[in-house]
């Protein structure tokens, strides 16, 4: 498909549209055009013994109907972007539309925000309409992901715990949002050594949050496990600076067990969240993550309620 990014087929398009238009034309032309063909108007073709053909010119009111369709499309390519890559003479465009909608919405709702600005997601989490408003943002922008009581699934974090994989205080949360995140695991087989070596790597993997495991094979891939600390950290507890999950814990995103742990090493992983900074505005984040942040501090915000 990317060779249909070349300037080149917009002229073919806007070509192609134009000789359309003229054909359109001609062939009325042609049609209009009367011809006699026999002494008595006919064509000279003859159906079911008694069925002839007229030679008739098309009727005004038709022509000129059709005159008026070509006319008005000719004017509608000329003003609007239907000539290839032509903007058209009105400048108008869908995207154009869409932000100047998206900016009615916005203004629209200032009002109903302006109550939340610059109120920490402390106080927010306690507001039952702020409360509110974020459960909605978050069914409409987040539940598709994280599911809608926040639980995620497997390759969606959980964000009703308190495992975070690039930190859960509201500042982090509304950064996360607003510019979205992209976490990458390299494939490390290469750099763990052999099959056998992987085996251990995952075992030793296994030790650190207590599951089950073989604790020579663990003993084993302790030291090759220095592949993984630059990022897990030597004692596998994670790094919320670069989004590396915390493997001591018992809370696994793409799966549990040494199979899961094995295809993470051999293959790696790519999880990316869309960052919401153009879909929704800065009030809009605020709300949201106060709703986020509240969802794992359920206890404490309860007990914090005057």
């Amino acid at each position: 498909m990317s060779d249909f990014i070349h300037s080149g087929w917009s002229i073919y398009v806007a070509a192609v549209t134009i000789v359309g238009l003229l054909a359109c034309l001609a062939l009325l032309f042609i049609a209009a055009r009367r011809r006699v063909m026999a002494d008595d108007n006919t064509t000279g073709h003859v159906w079911d013994e008694d069925l002839v053909e007229l030679n008739n010119p098309l009727p005004r009111w038709w022509m000129w109907l059709f005159v008026i369709t070509v006319v008005f499309a000719a004017i509608y390519l000329a003003s609007y972007p239907g000539l290839g890559s032509s903007k058209g003479t009105l400048g108008w465009s869908s995207t154009g539309q869409l932000d100047a909608e998206k900016a009615k919405a916005r203004d629209a709702a200032a009002p109903v925000y302006a109550a939340f600005n610059g109120k920490p997601a402390e106080e927010l989490a306690r507001d039952s309409k702020a409360m509110a408003i974020g459960e909605r943002l978050f069914a409409n922008n987040c539940a598709a992901c994280h599911g809608a009581d926040a639980r995620g699934s497997k390759g969606f974090p959980n964000l009703t715990d308190h495992d975070w994989l690039w930190g859960g205080t509201p500042e982090r949360i509304v950064e996360t949002i607003t510019n979205g995140r992209q976490g990458m695991m390299p494939p490390m087989a290469a750099a763990v050594g052999s099959s056998t070596d992987v085996h251990n790597v995952a075992q030793y993997v296994l030790s650190l949050s207590g599951a089950p495991h073989d604790p020579i094979a663990a003993h084993l891939g302790r030291e090759k496990f220095s592949a993984c600390a630059a990022c897990h950290g030597a004692k596998g507890q994670g790094n919320q600076a670069l989004g590396a999950p915390n493997l001591s814990d018992k809370t696994w995103l793409h799966g549990y067990g040494e199979a899961a742990i094995t295809a993470m090493v051999n293959n790696g992983k790519t999880n990316v969240m869309p960052a919401h900074g153009q879909r929704l505005s800065p009030e809009q984040i605020n709300v949201l993550a106060a709703y986020v942040w509240s969802l794992s501090q359920g206890s404490t915000v309860a007990k914090s309620a005057p």
